[in-house]
C-alpha cells in the first residue's frame, strides 16, 4: 500500500528538474544555522526554526501575524508550493511543516531524504542569497487539533483511547540520558518518561539516507505497538522536532486522522513540579 499523501514528499530529481519553477518556494530550515551560509539548494530561503519562528522572550511561536509577516517578507504567497528541507535528520523541515499546517498553511511539501541525500547525490550548492520581491500572505488562527498541551496530556493519562509515542532514544526514555548524547546535558530537572508512553524512536520511520521506509513497514511498525489509527496518537521528543517527524509519517504518510505533536515534551514535563515521570524499560520506577 502507497502513503496516504504521497504529494507531500518530493523527491531530490524532481526538485532539481523545477528549481527555476516560479510558482515553488524552497525553504531550508536547520538546526544549524551556521549551515545555510556554507551552500544551500539554489534559490532556497533560509528559515531559522529557531530566530525566525519562536517568540524571543516566551517559549511559544510566533503568531500568526508575525508568521504572515515573515513569509510575505520573503517572497512566499498563498499562490506557491512551499517545498521544506532540513539537515541530515530532516527534523526541522518536518518542525516548520507541522508550525505551518498549525497556521493553516496549505501547499507544503518536505523533501525526501532532505538537505543530505541532496549533497551526498552531488547534486548543486550555492552560496547565492535569493532576493524575492515581498508579497502578502495570509495564514489562519491556530488549529488545536494539531498540536498537545501539558495539561492536556496530564488529564489523558491512562485514557485506553489515547496512546503516547516517545520519539527519543531508549537511553532517554529509560532515564539514562536526559538529552541525546552529542547535546548538552541540560533542559529538564528530571530523566525519564510520561507514564504509559511507547518507545518509538524517530530513526524507524526512515532508511540510512534519510528517506522514509515504505507505507507497509511503518504500518507495521506502529500496528505492532498499539499505536493505530482508531486511537488518539500524542507524539513527543526533548523540544518537539524530532516528534514532528513522527507526527508527519503518522499523520500524512499513513493517514492517521488524530495525532498531535506536544512540543512542551521533555524539556516541559521533566521539569513540572508535581507530574507523575516513570523509568525504566517498562516503567519499573515510578515517581
Amino acid at each position: 500500500m502507497s502513503y496516504a499523501r504521497a504529494d507531500v514528499l518530493v523527491e531530490t530529481e524532481w526538485l532539481e528538474e523545477h528549481l527555476q519553477d516560479p510558482g515553488l518556494r524552497i525553504v531550508e530550515s536547520n538546526e544549524d544555522p551556521e549551515l545555510y551560509a556554507q551552500g544551500h539548494i539554489p534559490g532556497a530561503i533560509h528559515i531559522r526554526w529557531k530566530t525566525d519562528l519562536q517568540d524571543p522572550v516566551r517559549r511559544e511561536w510566533i503568531s500568526r501575524e508575525q508568521l504572515e509577516a515573515l513569509l510575505g517578507s520573503r517572497g512566499i504567497s498563498n499562490e506557491h508550493t512551499i517545498v521544506l528541507y532540513g539537515d541530515k535528520n530532516n527534523w526541522f523541515a518536518t518542525y516548520t511543516f507541522w508550525l505551518l499546517r498549525y497556521y493553516g498553511v496549505e501547499n507544503l511539501k518536505i523533501l525526501n531524504g532532505g538537505r543530505q541525500k541532496w549533497v551526498a547525490e552531488g547534486r548543486p550548492l550555492t552560496t547565492e542569497i535569493p532576493a524575492y520581491p515581498p508579497v502578502q500572505f495570509r495564514a489562519k488562527d491556530p488549529d488545536p487539533a494539531l498540536r498537545a498541551f501539558r495539561d492536556e496530556v496530564l488529564q489523558r493519562l491512562g485514557d485506553a483511547d489515547l496512546v503516547l509515542v516517545d520519539v527519543r532514544s531508549p537511553q532517554e526514555y529509560t532515564g539514562e540520558l536526559v538529552a541525546p548524547p552529542a547535546y548538552p546535558q541540560e533542559g529538564a530537572q528530571r530523566p525519564g518518561h510520561i507514564p504509559g508512553a511507547r518507545n518509538l524512536p524517530w530513526t524507524l520511520n526512515v532508511r540510512e539516507d534519510g528517506t522514509f521506509k515504505p507505507a507497509e513497514e511503518l504500518r507495521q511498525l506502529y500496528a505492532s505497538q498499539g499505536v493505530t489509527p482508531d486511537k488518539d496518537v500524542i507524539a513527543y521528543c526533548r523540544i518537539g522536532e524530532r516528534s514532528s517527524l513522527t507526527w508527519f509519517t503518522l499523520r500524512y504518510l499513513l493517514g492517521y486522522p488524530n495525532v498531535k505533536n506536544y512540543d512542551g515534551s521533555w524539556t516541559e514535563w521533566g521539569s513540572l513540579v508535581g507530574v507523575p515521570i516513570e523509568r525504566g524499560p517498562g516503567g519499573t520506577e515510578r515517581g
